[in-house]
């Protein structure tokens, strides 16, 4: 009773920490932005933007069109173009609507004060069904949750080795295929290649399976505990799929992109909308949760299997000595 308590409080404040913490300290830090422009220009813009106070890492860029490609291979979320007319703010909500939006709010306050105006133009743009990105910001849990349950059915069921395996993965393509039919084909919330976006989904939910999974084998119940801990609690808050991972408070944002919920968040947007620009990094943490997952499971049971024990030697008479006689009945 007393154990039941003290434990759900602290769950609750985990929680409760977990969730809103990384909420109440968005702000933006060490943003990739680009500069664009004549040289003299474009220094003046990047000594304004430095002035905040590490909120922005600016990079510089020829001319507007080597500004645009660095937006659409997801080097920088959105770049400063000076031109003879005014600055020009180009975007890309689709990697982000909250820092699309908190760009033109610290450009256009800067031009406001110069007294000229901004023109903003969004490179790559949310879909028109989900303008807010907030459909695909909410895609995180229902992945987060359908692997865990996933990892934790296969336990419960007592499925081990490759049963287990095969069992995960096909749930896992059941779960891509499922949700691709979802957000991309009725929603419209997804809006890149079709496979490649169930595929992502998939990955995503394997991974999250195999590590639940994985750590249930290697530790028991208490590795189910663990691996719902890690993925729901740490995973999904983490993943700066709302927001940007740069919006996040460190270690958030980093330690984010370091689970399945959060590498999963980025893949799909990069496959989604930026034809898998900046795809590897996130694809590869994906994969490795996978394989270890995967590992564990299949590894797990054989370091459980009890010894057996060794088959009883009869013993030699000792000699020079007779056996003892059987007593006659």
């Amino acid at each position: 009773m007393v154990a039941v308590i003290v434990l759900i409080p602290v769950i609750a404040a985990l929680a409760l920490w977990a969730f809103a913490w990384p909420n109440a300290r968005i702000a933006p830090r060490d943003l990739p932005l680009g500069v664009a422009g004549p040289a003299a220009a474009a220094a003046q813009v990047e000594q304004r933007l430095e002035k905040r106070d590490g909120a922005f890492e600016v990079h510089r860029y020829a001319d507007e069109a080597a500004a645009r490609d660095a937006i659409e291979d997801r080097t920088v979320y959105g770049a400063v173009v000076v031109t003879e007319a005014g600055p020009k703010l180009l975007t890309a909500s689709a990697a982000s609507p909250m820092v699309a939006q908190l760009l033109q709010q610290a450009v256009g306050e800067q031009a406001a004060q110069e007294g000229t105006r901004v023109e903003v133009t969004d490179v790559v743009a949310t879909p028109a069904e989900d303008p807010r990105g907030s459909a695909f910001g909410s895609s995180v849990l229902p992945l987060a949750l359908a692997g865990t349950a996933s990892g934790a059915v296969v336990t419960l069921l007592g499925l081990r080795g490759a049963r287990a395996a095969g069992a995960l993965a096909g749930a896992a393509v059941l779960v891509g295929i499922t949700a691709a039919t979802l957000a991309h084909t009725w929603l419209g919330v997804l809006t890149g290649d079709w496979w490649a976006e169930a595929g992502v989904l998939s990955l995503t939910t394997l991974a999250v399976g195999a590590t639940v999974a994985g750590l249930a084998a290697l530790l028991g119940r208490a590795g189910l505990g663990l691996g719902a801990l890690l993925i729901v609690f740490l995973g999904n808050p983490f993943s700066g799929a709302a927001s940007s991972p740069r919006m996040l408070p460190e270690p958030a944002g980093t330690l984010g992109q370091w689970l399945p919920p959060g590498a999963g968040a980025t893949l799909l947007r990069s496959v989604s909308f930026f034809d898998g620009a900046a795809a590897l990094s996130p694809a590869l943490v994906l994969t490795w949760w996978a394989v270890l997952g995967l590992g564990a499971v299949l590894v797990g049971p054989l370091l459980k299997r009890p010894k057996k024990p060794a088959a009883s030697q009869p013993t030699a008479p000792t000699p020079g000595r007779a056996p003892a006689p059987t007593p006659a009945h």
